[in-house]
């Protein structure tokens, strides 16, 4: 049996992320974000926002905006709306 801390399981329903990026993305690079929407900010950033079904997509999303060369700024889990989840 092991001593390393447990990470506590994420709730179901959490399951959108919005990952801001520096630069301004145009909208033809929405198909290749499938299933995000792409919002200019005007402080001259991109907000990808969408679902994201496992940590393994997620590290795959991540390796996309590498793969662009753009400054990742934040990467935030969107919360359920009542931001409230049971343990």
């Amino acid at each position: 049996m092991s001593d390393a801390p447990r990470m506590p399981h994420p709730p179901a329903d959490l399951v959108s992320y919005e990952i801001r990026l520096q630069g301004r993305l145009d909208d033809r690079w929405g198909t290749w974000f499938d299933g995000f929407q792409l919002s200019a900010g005007s402080d001259g950033t991109t907000t990808l926002t969408g679902p994201v079904t496992d940590q393994a997509a997620l590290h795959g999303l991540l390796r996309r905006i590498g793969d662009l060369g753009v400054t990742l700024i934040s990467i935030n889990a969107t919360l359920p709306s009542n931001g409230d989840f049971d343990e």
